[in-house]
Parts: C-alpha cells; sequence; structure tokens
C-alpha cells in the first residue's frame, strides 16, 4: 500500500497561504494528500488593505483577528496549519529605508531561525516542499527570510548531524518556489478582460513590467487547478483586513481567469527524485517512490 502523500508549504504571513498556491492546495487537499501550510509569522505589522476595517478597535486588536482570519481560511482550505511563532517585521518604506524592528522574523540568525522549522519537516515529514523564490516572489523582509529559512531547513532535516536534538532526520524529496505571476499570466488575463469588453485592472501593470524580469521562463510545473479558484477566494476573502472584496484581486471574472489561465505555476529548485520537465503534478516522480519510504 503506497505511503500517504504529504505536503508542505512555508509561508511568511497569514494570508500568503490563500493568496500563493491555494488552489492547488485545496486541490491536493481533495484528493487526499495530507497538507500542512507554516506561517513563520502571526502578521502584526500587516496593513489594513480592507477600508470597511481600517478601524481603531481592529487596529488594537490586529495579532488575535488575524490568527482568527487564519483559523477560517484553514477551515475553507481544508489545510492543517502551523505557526513558527516569530514577529512579523512590517514593509519598511521610505528613501533611505528605516531599520528594521529589533527582534522581527527578518533579523533572525538563518541557522537558528530554521530549527523550528526543521522539527516540523521531521514531525510531519512532507515528501514535497513549497516556499517562494530568493526574491521572496516580492521583495517583503520576511518572504526573502521565508525562502532562507526554508532552503536552510531543506537541506538540514535529512541530515542526522544537522539539528541531532529535533528529531529523527526526514529529507523532502522535491522543493519547489511559487512562481505567482508571470508576464504570460498578466497578458492572458489582460487580453481576456479586453475580450470580454471589460476594462482590465491589468494596465498600468504591463506598463511597470518593461522594466523587470520575467519568471515565466523559470516555470518548470504547471498545476491544473482552476475547478479549485472559488475556493482560493472564498480562502482570501478569509483574511478580511487584508483583502478588500471590492478590490483588485475580484475584478476578473471568475470565468475568464479559469479560461485564461488555469493553472498555478512553480519553479523546482531540488529534487531527490527523476520527473522529467516539464511537470504537471508536484508530486511526480515521488508518488512513485513513496511506498518504498
Amino acid at each position: 500500500m503506497a505511503e500517504q502523500l504529504r505536503l508542505m508549504a512555508v509561508h511568511a504571513h497569514p494570508d500568503d497561504e490563500s493568496s500563493k498556491g491555494a488552489a492547488t492546495t485545496a486541490k491536493y487537499v481533495a484528493q487526499g494528500v495530507d497538507v500542512l501550510v507554516v506561517t513563520c509569522t502571526g502578521g502584526e505589522r500587516g496593513s489594513v488593505l480592507n477600508p470597511k476595517l481600517d478601524r481603531p478597535d481592529v487596529w488594537a486588536n490586529i495579532a488575535e483577528i488575524r490568527r482568527a482570519e487564519m483559523d477560517a481560511a484553514r477551515s475553507i482550505l481544508g489545510i492543517d496549519q502551523a505557526w513558527l511563532g516569530f514577529v512579523d517585521s512590517g514593509l519598511p518604506e521610505g528613501d533611505p529605508l528605516p531599520p528594521l524592528p529589533e527582534g522581527c522574523f527578518a533579523l533572525q540568525d538563518v541557522e537558528v531561525a530554521a530549527g523550528p522549522l526543521v522539527r516540523l519537516m521531521r514531525e510531519f515529514r512532507p515528501h514535497v516542499v513549497t516556499t517562494y523564490d530568493e526574491e521572496g516572489g516580492y521583495p517583503h523582509p520576511d518572504h526573502i527570510m521565508c525562502h532562507k529559512v526554508s532552503v536552510a531547513a531543506f537541506e538540514a532535516a535529512g541530515d542526522p548531524e544537522r539539528y541531532p536534538e529535533l528529531g529523527a532526520p526526514w529529507q523532502p524529496l522535491k522543493l519547489y518556489y511559487d512562481i505567482g505571476f508571470s508576464k504570460g499570466k498578466i497578458m492572458a488575463l489582460h487580453e481576456g478582460m479586453l475580450a470580454a469588453g471589460l476594462e482590465s485592472p491589468y494596465e498600468e501593470w504591463l506598463k511597470r513590467w518593461e522594466d523587470r524580469p520575467d519568471k515565466g521562463p523559470r516555470i518548470t510545473t504547471r498545476v491544473e487547478c482552476s475547478e479549485y479558484f472559488p475556493v482560493r477566494d472564498d480562502a482570501l476573502r478569509a483574511h478580511a483586513t487584508q483583502v478588500d472584496p471590492d478590490g483588485f484581486w475580484f475584478h476578473v471574472p471568475m470565468e475568464l481567469q479559469q479560461r485564461a489561465w488555469p493553472t498555478e505555476d512553480y519553479e523546482l529548485a531540488r529534487s531527490m527524485v527523476d520527473s522529467p520537465l516539464p511537470e504537471s503534478d508536484l508530486f511526480a516522480g515521488v508518488r512513485e517512490t513513496a511506498h518504498a519510504r
């Protein structure tokens, strides 16, 4: 009998699990895969991006509210979730940028901060791990730190000489970086909106893109999960302080999204198994070997 497949998705803040790879995780949950989302920080310094909730009582209780939002999203996605317990670094703004707050996640020593994640990897024993690329997906200090900690833990979890006090070694088989946006995806959604006679929310984004590198060529793996886009959006709306339900993210009709770009996309960064590229399954090459683990 094949071993239960397990997927670990490592994210920086509560809400990231619903805006990055959420339809993928919902699809795998529906297939019977065990999915554990690891949230590095509590999101304590996140902005309130929903104008209806930009109130003093919300700001006064933001940490507790963000935990409650995570509980709601977790239930919608059908995932398990664990907190690493680090403090949100906030997104510094200004020129020059101000220093990061003392004690925040982004200022931790990577070797030390990877320890709690190594412990979780050895306890949960994921076959596949997803996280962000070296730029954090976008350059938020917590996202960049999430990348560093995830890579360090992936490389240490299977080594019996590393963190010997944190449990029996377990080597995950594949590590992926989430590629949330590529120029091809934005163009497909933009052109789909125009073809439908609708105003595209991507006009300005595409103008700015001319000076930015395109991560499209880095995509190795496209997971068809359009059936679960509504679940993704429901989970995202559960993070009510972080998402305006009348805002940018919800301007493109669901049917158009599903038709124009039906996949969530990833870059295979590390692999201990053979799986020909391109892939359509994060567990390609794993399904064949999991029963032998």
